[in-house]
């Protein structure tokens, strides 16, 4: 050995040479502390009551509005892939269906209802979550029910809320996911299931950090749920917050969340690392909103990422994070990708 080799070895130091550790596609895989898998994908569906309704949704590429005649067709390739979950979103459309204490919410004959029994019948192994929210249902297109002077009226708004939770478990969902972030939703709700006798078999999945902002116009879109007046800026949390969605996380799992959503995600993920350890005991669920999911499409059609290497960027992000699940309007293609 040259003195000059002997002597470049020497002044390097051993620990300082990481490449070793990733110079192959199977070691790179190797250092995710986490694996995205199947499992842990939670694919979001819009059902309307219009039984034969298919129909595109113009701001979220590849996501369409299926009455309950259509959803199973859609559903079984998607399921034969290895789809384990899904939460549901009603949208109802037919004129005069809303009212504003958002009484279809939990209409025996509803979307959300009926689909739940449809899915249990025909798919007896894929998990049904269900939103809980009256946004869809109510004429004003605000998450409760309101006073007069528009603002929210927590009472009146958590025990409607609670009771269409209670209906959505008895109707025969595993979960019940309320994203309104009214206050004391999380303790109302865990009452009436244990008042029902069903406590001990749902789920409840609080959006227990959800933020007011800007990414949700293709989901309200979907939903058909954009506020008639004003905003939600006084029931969920501003972008700045941190502090108060630390207390928030704290608050609902005191109330018995089982789990917990941070939603959005990608411009969250230091919400989503507080809510690791805050709530360390719980399953962490990211929520890709439509938003991004609809940001990253952009992107790809311009030419500007390459979406199958952004969409896995961005979800093992979420994992690096700390969340366990995933909602994601992306999981269709993940069933694709996983297998690859």
């Amino acid at each position: 050995m040259h003195t000059a080799e002997f002597l470049d070895i020497e002044e390097t130091s051993i620990s300082s040479v990481l490449a070793g550790g990733y110079n192959h596609s199977l070691l790179r895989e190797w250092q995710n502390e986490r694996q995205l898998t199947k499992n842990m994908l939670i694919f979001p569906l819009f059902i309307s009551d219009d039984p034969e309704e298919c129909s595109d949704v113009p701001s979220l590429p590849n996501i369409k509005r299926f009455g309950v005649n259509r959803l199973c067709s859609y559903l079984k390739p998607l399921v034969a892939k290895g789809l384990r979950s899904v939460i549901l979103f009603g949208v109802p459309m037919r004129a005069g269906c809303k009212d504003p204490v958002g009484t279809s919410a939990d209409d025996p004959e509803g979307p959300v209802i009926q689909g739940i029994k449809l899915l249990r019948k025909n798919f007896p192994e894929l998990y049904i979550i269900c939103d809980v929210c009256l946004c869809e249902y109510t004429s004003h297109g605000h998450c409760g029910v309101l006073y007069d002077d528009g603002s929210i009226n927590r009472e009146a708004s958590v025990a409607r809320i609670s009771a269409v939770a209670v209906n959505y478990a008895k109707a025969g969902a595993h979960s019940v996911a309320p994203s309104d972030m009214i206050d004391g939703r999380i303790k109302d709700i865990k009452r009436g299931l244990i008042k029902a006798g069903l406590a001990h078999k749902t789920f409840v999945l609080s959006y227990a950090a959800k933020f007011s902002g800007n990414l949700y116009g293709p989901f309200r879109d979907a939903a058909c749920s954009s506020p008639s007046h004003g905003d939600r800026k006084n029931y969920q949390l501003p972008s700045g917050g941190r502090g108060l969605a630390r207390r928030a996380l704290k608050r609902d799992v005191n109330e018995g969340a089982d789990g917990i959503i941070v939603k959005p995600s990608t411009f969250y993920l230091d919400i989503m690392c507080d809510a690791s350890e805050i709530c360390k005991d719980l399953p962490v669920c990211a929520y890709h909103v439509s938003g991004e999911y609809a940001m990253l499409h952009a992107a790809a059609e311009k030419g500007i990422v390459d979406l199958k290497t952004i969409a896995f960027e961005s979800h093992q992000g979420f994992l690096r994070a700390g969340a366990r699940l995933i909602i994601t309007y992306l999981a269709p293609e993940f069933l694709e990708w996983l297998n690859e």
